[in-house]
């Protein structure tokens, strides 16, 4: 089977940056303990769960904002993530007297900006986004009442109308695909035609997706992510959807199922902008010994370390 490494993958900068200031908390004895995350650092259960091991305590409630996690938090340090945290989070840490750190990839904080000067402007502002994402959550608590949330095109239909008066501003969710907006802009286009747009698709997001649209035919691709990894999610949806490719997405090689490889001859793999590279790479290791004919190639047991992940 033969297998080919996309590139480029793995960690962006802003996980990157993310991961370094958890790392600093944790050398710096100066920083109140315990050490608390406002949700996960980044999209990535295995180094969630490798920093729980440290001592660091990660608030992620199903359902719950940021707002009322803080609320969970009496002392010590907090460190908000990657993902973006509202400036009412930020005043209500300070309020408690908690030492806060903030992790925001310098991409969501462009947005934050934009969002703003353009409300103070007086335009409203329609924001594409994934409902249940953080990233979203803290930008329309910016202003709930002039920034309006869409995700699909049944949403933009459900706008006010009254809304083809204002100045409109139009902006997203860094980690979403061309396929995404493209679908919505459409219906917002016919709607509100004098609307401003600004695509914030990151960098990282643009270049790993076209590395998946410009990759030869395969017989299969896997996306190693996590699955509230919005990104890594697209990798595989661009890969399904748009080029035709089988497309799976695993957590590390302990998800890979060897019936995927029936008549499998060609197999390309990627991975989301918060997946450590050591779990790509064990992945990718696995299939190249991998032989449908000898068992002793089967196992899929990861043998990756704390160490090895952080």
């Amino acid at each position: 089977m033969h297998v080919i490494d996309l590139t480029p993958r793995g960690y962006c900068h802003g996980v990157k940056n993310a991961l370094a200031i958890v790392k600093k908390v944790l050398r710096d004895e100066s920083y109140p303990r315990p050490v608390h995350v406002l949700g996960q650092i980044v999209h990535n259960q295995k180094i969630t769960r490798a920093f729980a091991n440290l001592g660091v305590i990660s608030l992620d409630r199903p359902g719950k904002t940021r707002l009322e996690l803080i609320e969970e938090v009496d002392h010590g340090t907090v460190i908000f993530t990657a993902h973006g945290i509202a400036d009412v989070v930020i005043e209500r840490a300070k309020a408690k007297g908690l030492t806060t750190l903030n992790a925001t990839c310098r991409d969501v904080l462009k947005v934050h900006k934009a969002i703003k000067q353009k409300l103070a402007e007086g335009d409203d502002v329609i924001y594409i986004g994934h409902r249940g994402h953080p990233e979203p959550e803290a930008v329309l608590m910016i202003d709930p009442a002039r920034i309006h949330f869409v995700e699909d095109e049944k949403d933009v239909l459900m706008l006010p109308a009254s809304l083809a008066t204002q100045k409109l501003f139009v902006t997203n969710q860094t980690t979403l695909s061309l396929y995404d907006i493209d679908a919505v802009m459409q219906v917002l286009d016919s709607r509100f035609p004098d609307h401003v747009f600004d695509n914030e698709i990151c960098d990282a997001t643009t270049v790993r997706q076209d590395a998946v649209m410009k990759q030869d035919k395969v017989d299969l691709m896997l996306v190693v992510g996590d699955p509230k990894s919005s990104n890594a999610n697209k990798l595989a949806f661009v890969g399904q959807q748009h080029q035709g490719i089988k497309s799976r997405l695993i957590s590390g090689i302990e998800d890979i199922d060897l019936a995927w490889f029936e008549d499998v001859e060609t197999v390309s793999v990627t991975s989301g902008a918060s997946t450590p590279t050591a779990v790509t790479e064990e992945v990718i290791n696995f299939l190249r010994q991998y032989d449908k004919n000898d068992p002793d190639t089967w196992d899929r047991t990861s043998s990756l370390t704390d160490l090895d992940i952080l």
